[in-house]
């Protein structure tokens, strides 16, 4: 395990520092509050669905007002891929500006990013030999002017539009910080505002960008595609992945193998598979039923926090007989019921510890796979809404799902992790007892 643990170490720390992984991980972490403020808003138009014996007083009432509150859905969940573009040209410069000491601008990084990604919104088809707006008004299609117009706004803005946003931002500040190392760039005498200067520095990279972004979008309309397009191939292949039971299998198996390294493993695996659970979440609050949406491992797969503790923190809390054991179990009781467990990862520890290490894999692969059966055959409602991750087990399912039978389900995947801890726990609580039996003696 020590030999394994060194090299997946050496490879998971290179990727973990890649700067666009970085920036990746910056974004979701940013976009979190704009997802549950979109998502709980939401739950005002879902509530006469589930309690049906409230549809009548909520029409009359809060329905009256449904298109002025569900702006701020539009506002986030239908315009998540601007966030994404923005916070990851921020952040991507900002790692130049400060590791590199490149003298680019933050504030220049994420509008030049969001300059890039709004040049690619718009459809463009051949029309007699020339390259014009698409526009429709067919029942199936609503496009005008190139924008392709959805209930939730303009459609490539939302979750659809993620991975095009942060190849553009990319795109962008990489180019901007070409430009900039090369010299490419409008130098303006010190006595001029920073401000001022700053405009300038970034006005040919503007030019060096918009060039670039309009022969990509234009190559590809000649080609009778768009980038949305072939973006959409690669990325549709991982997304089915993602939402097959195989899939999630692996995802929740390489975030138990980097944490029983020492790597957080949760913050890794999220920069990828963050923009691909918002998507789902989008697709299931118009009418899908995907599992793996929105806070599906903290409400479901890995209450208590990554390796699906909780029941574990529980038990030696409270009926441990190791001293070590008792007591870090119930300093860590608190941050176990918010989903948090580095003191139990590294108190334990689970890190390099084989007593621990399989059940740590065995737990959240089988409560994510109870999960994935109860919404794949239907057994609950979609999860619709992003709950904060710190949900305690069953607020964040009942939050997820509005579904009281999603609250039986968190409290089931937390019994079945705890069974599958408790002979690992045993024996490993009983070999601690008997070392403090044979220091104290």
């Amino acid at each position: 395990m020590k030999n394994i643990g060194d090299k997946m170490m050496n490879v998971m720390m290179k990727i973990s520092q890649f700067k666009i992984v970085r920036a990746v991980m910056a974004a979701g972490m940013a976009t979190i509050p704009f997802t549950i403020v979109g998502s709980m808003v939401l739950v005002l138009n879902v509530i006469p669905q589930v309690f049906t014996p409230l549809a009548g007083i909520w029409n009359a009432s809060f329905m009256k007002f449904s298109d002025l509150y569900m702006l701020a859905n539009t506002a986030t969940m239908g315009s998540l891929a601007l966030y994404f573009g923005l916070v990851i040209g921020f952040e991507l410069t900002r790692i130049y500006q400060t590791e590199e000491k490149i003298a680019v601008a933050p504030i220049n990084g994420a509008l030049l990013a969001m300059f890039a990604f709004l040049m690619c919104l718009p459809e463009l088809i051949i029309k007699d030999g020339k390259l014009v707006l698409f526009s429709s008004l067919a029942k199936d299609a609503t496009v005008v002017s190139g924008f392709r117009i959805t209930p939730g706004g303009i459609s490539r803005l939302g979750t659809s539009g993620i991975f095009t946003a942060i190849i553009m931002a990319v795109l962008a500040v990489s180019l901007y910080t070409f430009c900039v190392r090369h010299n490419w760039t409008i130098k303006m005498p010190s006595s001029v505002p920073e401000g001022v200067s700053r405009s300038f520095t970034a006005l040919i990279p503007t030019f060096v960008i918009a060039f670039v972004v309009i022969a990509i979008n234009g190559a590809l309309v000649l080609m009778g595609t768009d980038i949305f397009n072939i973006i959409a191939i690669p990325f549709s292949f991982v997304t089915y992945l993602t939402n097959s039971w195989l899939g999630v299998m692996v995802i929740e198996f390489l975030i138990s193998a980097l944490w029983v390294v020492g790597i957080h493993g949760a913050n890794i695996i999220s920069a990828f598979i963050t923009p691909i659970l918002l998507s789902n979440l989008a697709q299931n609050a118009s009418g899908s039923h995907i599992a793996f949406a929105g806070e599906f491992n903290n409400s479901f797969a890995i209450i208590g926090g990554s390796g699906a503790t909780l029941g574990l923190c529980l038990f030696i809390a409270f009926f441990a007989k190791s001293s070590q054991l008792k007591i870090l179990g119930r300093t860590s009781l608190a941050p176990a019921f918010f989903n948090i467990n580095e003191p139990l990862i590294f108190g334990l520890p689970i890190v390099y510890n084989p007593y621990l290490a399989v059940p740590f894999f065995l737990a959240p692969m089988a409560t994510a796979s109870m999960a994935y059966a109860a919404f794949h055959f239907n057994l609950i409602r979609p999860i619709i809404t992003q709950a904060p991750w710190p949900s305690p087990v069953g607020i964040g399912a009942f939050l997820s799902t509005l579904d009281w039978k999603a609250v039986a389900l968190a409290f089931a995947c937390v019994t079945v992790a705890f069974l599958i801890y408790y002979p690992f726990i045993k024996i490993y609580d009983k070999k601690l007892y008997t070392q403090e039996l044979e220091t104290t003696n």
